[in-house]
């Protein structure tokens, strides 16, 4: 598959600010090693086992987007006025990352990921031990400018999937479907805020509902959720897809402050004309760990996702059908303030630019 045209541009980064910034240098080979990666990968990688539905997993883990729009960003040392508030200012403490506020203009990720579909035991008995998995190997990078402008591209099994926002427009390509506009607002990728920016991670979750406490895989945390309101779940519909719901549950450590913990449920109800509804329900729950000092700030270095899709309705005389899907990931580099980034680099693809016909898809959806 072709690169597309406006992902061409690459930050410039002449000679002389390579010899003074050591963090660039460390940018420049990761990208080279990520491109080797995908040179190396993409042909031997063109045949794999028939039942690894590459569609479905980089169409649900590839590049999810929050449930919500990112907030104008509030001073962190704000006067606190909501539990919320107060769990989140043990965070940004925590993180160290109210240093940074109003001088990182931009940041840099690259990373690998391992993503799997579990086969679920089969209604003949099978035993759990049984259970297979199919795996396959991947990498990605990010870019992202503060507060809304980021760039993602990630490889898995031969497949490649790029998706962008400038602000305005968030937009994805995928092999099977080309090029299309996300519905609704423009929201933050979810990737982004699997610790990787606890600054977007402060203002997203600042207004949100505090929940109370749980223990989650052994540590005792804070939970904070944030939903989708009612005008964006109309946005995201149409005809014969309604968005019934999408929140997440934020678990911040009680010990550390750190966010550790991020599930969200995403609902849809799928209905043509004269045939029955069709529920899809899809639960994704990522550990965050492995919290290193990058520029004196805590940034989560590894994780892992676990997916649940699960169809049902009247029509599925079978019973509900649940797909598993896993995501291991790991974080190789990310630095701040990479210098050459410009407001080019994220600029739509022309086929979702205004004067374009438009095609809108909910990404997440294992239909698409």
């Amino acid at each position: 598959m072709g690169r597309l045209a406006p992902l061409s541009e690459e930050p410039n980064i002449n000679e002389e600010e390579e010899a003074t910034n050591r963090s660039s240098k460390g940018i420049l080979r990761s990208t080279q090693t990520w491109r080797n990666w995908i040179k190396t990968h993409l042909p031997s990688l063109a045949l794999f086992n028939k039942r690894f539905d590459f569609k479905v997993l980089l169409s649900v883990l590839g590049c999810p987007l929050f449930p919500v729009s990112a907030h104008p960003k509030l001073p962190l040392n704000e006067q606190v006025s909501s539990t919320a508030q107060y769990i989140i200012q043990h965070f940004t403490a925590a993180t160290g990352c109210r240093k940074l506020e109003g001088k990182v203009k931009n940041i840099f990720a690259t990373g690998k990921v391992i993503m799997a579909m579990v086969d679920e035991p089969g209604p003949g008995g099978a035993s759990a031990s049984s259970t297979a998995t199919l795996s396959e190997k991947g990498c990605f990078v990010m870019w992202q400018m503060v507060p809304n402008k980021w760039l993602i591209e990630l490889v898995l099994g031969g497949h490649k999937v790029a998706a962008g926002s400038d602000g305005n427009v968030a937009w994805r390509h995928t092999p099977w479907l080309g090029v299309h506009a996300a519905k609704g607002g423009v929201r933050p990728l979810r990737r982004a805020l699997q610790g990787l920016d606890p600054m977007a991670i402060a203002a997203v979750f600042s207004p949100a509902q505090y929940m109370g406490e749980k223990q989650i895989s052994g540590v005792d945390c804070f939970v904070l959720k944030l939903s989708a309101d009612q005008t964006d779940l109309t946005e995201r519909s149409d005809s014969t897809a309604e968005m019934i719901k999408h929140v997440i549950f934020g678990y911040f450590s009680q010990r550390n402050g750190l966010l550790v913990y991020l599930e969200d449920s995403y609902l849809t109800r799928i209905q043509s004309p004269g045939a029955y509804p069709t529920y899809w329900e899809t639960t994704m729950s990522t550990k965050i760990e492995d919290y290193r000092t990058v520029e004196g700030v805590m940034i989560a270095h590894a994780g892992q996702t676990n997916v649940i899709i699960t169809r049902f309705g009247d029509n599925l005389k079978t019973g509900a059908a649940i797909t598993r899907l896993e995501e291991t990931w790991t974080i190789d580099d990310l630095a701040f303030n990479v210098p050459g980034l410009s407001m080019d680099c994220f600029i739509p693809p022309k086929e979702v630019q205004k004067d374009y016909p438009k095609k809108n898809f909910d990404w997440r959806s294992p239909l698409h």
